[in-house]
């Protein structure tokens, strides 16, 4: 992987780390999460008009992104309700780079080096080892893990069939803003079918942070698809979940989370991980 690819997956983990933290501040995860993706559809759509359209051949990884990333949101916001970010984001953000390794292979040709096989491995074995300091009170465990687990295999979906759709486009930004206006649409009607009451008001406290969150959002992605067109896809989904870093970061110091010695240790594991994979 080039010097490049890899910064400009760490500056996406970053921004990916950041409008995670800022769906969890907030006190209704789904509507925050309706007002961020709603909001980057709305700043995604003045850019389409100069860009070129997506190739027809990605058109229909587009539209099942779209139906992927509801069920995405939807899990999101009820991982944010069930735990605190420091256990539910490494849940499932550790599991997903995995299953789409294992995956790759026989789907897309793509055979990681040893090197990098390593690099997947320490960021997910870290990743996950952030989520063994968690303790939940009695009886709670079962809700979170069951949102995270899920939620890492519908991110591994979508990592396959955007890395894909990336690719076939010919334009990975113009792909990227075609996925989140599209994507939105379907979340958005959802709220406006069950929470219709509730979304103008959330939307009149927040909708700054629905503009950073969605900026956020944009570039995280734009720069995890370009990378995947530069770099296998299984390698770019690892790296990007140094993002997990930042999370932590962001849980102790804005969310005021707990993070131990468990933790710290698991993140050089991920450090770890990152440059094995630069390596290979």
């Amino acid at each position: 992987m080039s010097t490049t690819v890899m910064l400009a997956v760490l500056v996406g983990a970053f921004l990916h780390a950041s409008w995670n933290a800022l769906v969890k501040s907030s006190s209704d995860k789904f509507l925050d999460t309706v007002v961020l993706f709603s909001c980057a559809a709305v700043m995604s759509l003045p850019a389409l008009f100069f860009l070129p359209l997506p190739a027809p051949a990605a058109w229909p990884y587009l539209l099942g992104s779209a139906a992927i990333h509801l069920a995405y949101f939807l899990l999101v916001a009820a991982a944010y309700r069930a735990a605190d970010m420091s256990f539910a984001y490494p849940l499932m953000r550790g599991t997903a780079p995995l299953l789409v390794a294992l995956a790759s292979g026989a789907l897309l040709g793509e055979h990681l080096s040893t090197a990098a096989w390593a690099g997947v491995l320490l960021i997910c074995g870290g990743v996950l080892g952030l989520t063994l300091a968690y303790r939940p009170a009695a009886g709670t465990i079962l809700p979170p893990l069951a949102f995270g687990l899920g939620n890492a295999g519908v991110i591994a979906a979508y990592t396959l069939t955007d890395g894909l759709g990336a690719r076939l486009s010919g334009n990975a930004l113009s792909y990227t803003l075609w996925n989140f206006l599209l994507a939105a649409l379907p979340l958005l009607t959802v709220a406006l079918i069950f929470r219709r009451r509730d979304l103008l008001p959330h939307l009149r406290r927040r909708w700054r942070q629905g503009i950073g969150g969605g900026a956020c959002s944009i570039g995280s992605y734009a720069l995890a698809l370009w990378a995947m067109t530069q770099a296998p896809i299984a390698s770019v989904a690892a790296l990007r979940e140094v993002s997990i870093l930042f999370a932590i970061a962001l849980a102790s110091f804005a969310l005021k989370e707990r993070v131990g010695y468990a933790r710290t240790a698991a993140a050089v594991a991920v450090l770890g991980g990152a440059v094995a994979l630069r390596l290979g």
